[in-house]
């Protein structure tokens, strides 16, 4: 099975990300598709695994297959975690409605860090810029400041709101380079300390809930190999002989 056949026959989950789901969407921008594919148990008993993650088929679309994205979610990757949480969804089969029905799960403290070190890096390929050009790459400086507001949200409420409601026109004013230099910087400093105090008293718990998640993935899993049911005859089969050998 081809990796672009994976996405296309076994999608779970599928979502538009990007500029569109975050509320700043303009004339110019283009449509992020990302998704969740279930690769089929029987395809991991071989040698050469179904692949963790596809780009395609078609531009702008990335998805990811279902036991890897869990694993980024409970780390609290930034993309990931917004990805469960967009309102723009496409496709949500079964298996991708019990997804959904996790997203609390995968929601720790330990967001802080993983949205921190990524906006720090963030933080960095601007100052890199204002020092090689003279100024940041404003587009950049604006998802910079919407994602330390999700955050800080985040933290503050124990729910992941991507979409920015009502801040919208002022980040868009960043992106046209509107706003000065000095201005969104100091916004970016009062946004990382309110998430640092939003922190101490965050509703969130310490760690996400592991114990949910691969009980789910479990569950997915076997339900998946017991569906291939040429393949699990077979399997049940070659079991059979085996023991009947071990007993001669």
């Amino acid at each position: 099975m081809q990796p672009h056949d994976l996405v296309r026959d076994h999608t779970v989950y599928a979502c538009v990300m990007g500029s569109r789901a975050f509320g700043l969407a303009t004339d110019a921008s283009d449509t992020d598709r990302r998704g969740v594919f279930l690769a089929p148990t029987p395809l991991f008993w071989r040698f050469e695994k179904p692949p963790t993650r596809v780009e395609g088929p078609g531009e702008e679309r990335f998805s990811w297959e279902l036991e890897r994205f869990c694993e980024l979610a409970l780390r609290g990757n930034p993309n990931v975690l917004e990805c469960l949480h967009s309102p723009l969804v496409e496709h949500v089969a079964d298996t991708g409605r019990e997804l959904l029905s996790l997203r609390g799960a995968f929601l720790s403290r330990q967001a802080y860090d993983t949205f921190t070190r990524y906006a720090l890096g963030q933080r960095r390929k601007l100052d890199a810029d204002i020092r090689a050009t003279g100024a940041p790459r404003w587009k950049h400086a604006m998802h910079l400041l919407r994602l330390l507001m999700s955050a800080r949200d985040l933290l503050r409420t124990g729910e992941l709101v991507i979409d920015v409601g009502e801040r919208r026109e002022r980040l868009l004013a960043v992106k046209r380079g509107e706003v000065p230099w000095a201005e969104a910087e100091a916004w970016m400093v009062r946004l990382a300390a309110e998430a640092e105090r939003a922190l101490r008293g965050s509703p969130l718990p310490p760690e996400p809930d592991h114990a949910r998640v691969a009980a789910f993935l479990y569950r997915v899993r076997r339900t998946s190999a017991l569906q291939a049911e040429p393949d699990h005859q077979v399997v049940q089969g070659v079991l059979g002989c085996a023991g009947r050998v071990g007993q001669g």
